[in-house]
């Protein structure tokens, strides 16, 4: 589940799915914290695919964004072949390699918290920036083509400044909610991709059957093929509409839209109680 509009759109289902549970087990969410986690964990849904220079997020700043692609696909190369053992395969092992692990989300929602807990909201400024545009390019793949820097830039600036004057959480809270939409941003990476014919070392460095890299992936049969018919006609499609019903109901959780006159969860007419009331 390489392309872009898909693994951005995981990511949404992803934040929506995680802010409901937390709203069910008390914690407390705004609405700004969940503008700003969706924007975090939509990007970072993307994150993982810095290991491929070819790949949509390798020229969200062109040259720039491509050189660290490259950089990034080397160090993935002399990872994987520095730890696989006899029975992984015999592979470059630059792309799906240490990124598309368990163990990178979370260390980049742990750098993420880092960052927010260090130099708190001056520090969202860079992250969102950074995730916004790596969402914007996903999502508008066909619409800004490698060469149009400049528009995906002038987007993200103008979600990023739109989100850093919004937010009114204070320290604590944004390195927590940072942290974690960012790692199930990565996670929701390694699912997508878990269900193509390739699938993913979700779980590396830990061996099953001999392999470091062992690729978690369903039965044959079930995968599908990167950017086939399976993953554009039913795959994206029934992502975008569980997401986006998944975002509305969790933002009602959180006081927004509160006059509609049912839950948009479970569709009783009683709406839940609103989060940190």
């Amino acid at each position: 589940m390489s392309t872009g509009p898909t693994h951005a759109m995981s990511g949404l289902l992803m934040w929506g799915g995680v802010s409901v549970a937390a709203i069910a087990n008390n914690l407390p969410m705004t609405p700004q914290t969940w503008v700003v986690g969706a924007a975090l964990c939509s990007g970072a849904a993307l994150l993982p695919d810095l290991d491929h220079p070819e790949a949509t997020v390798a020229n969200t700043f062109g040259k720039v964004t491509w050189l660290l692609s490259k950089g990034v696909h080397w160090v993935s190369h002399v990872v994987y072949r520095g730890t696989r053992l006899r029975s992984d395969a015999n592979r470059h092992g630059g792309h799906r390699g240490v990124t598309h692990t368990l163990l990178f989300a979370l260390l980049a929602g742990a750098g993420a918290y880092a960052t927010v807990q260090w130099a708190h909201k001056v520090a969202l400024l860079p992250l969102l920036f950074l995730f916004c545009a790596l969402a914007v390019r996903g999502l508008l793949h066909e619409w800004t083509p490698k060469g149009h820097v400049l528009g995906v830039t002038v987007l993200s600036l103008g979600l990023t400044v739109l989100c850093w004057h919004w937010i009114d959480v204070g320290p604590a809270e944004q390195a927590m909610w940072c942290a974690i939409a960012v790692a199930a941003g990565c996670l929701a990476h390694c699912l997508g991709d878990a269900i193509t014919e390739q699938g993913c070392p979700i779980f590396w460095p830990i061996p099953f059957n001999g392999k470091t890299w062992y690729p978690v992936a369903l039965p044959k049969p079930m995968r599908m093929r990167t950017g086939g018919r399976v993953e554009l006609g039913m795959v994206l499609p029934v992502l975008t509409v569980l997401g986006v019903w998944l975002s509305l109901a969790s933002l009602q959780r959180t006081g927004v839209a509160t006059w509609v006159p049912f839950d948009l969860l479970t569709l009783h007419q009683t709406p839940a109680v609103v989060a940190g009331r």
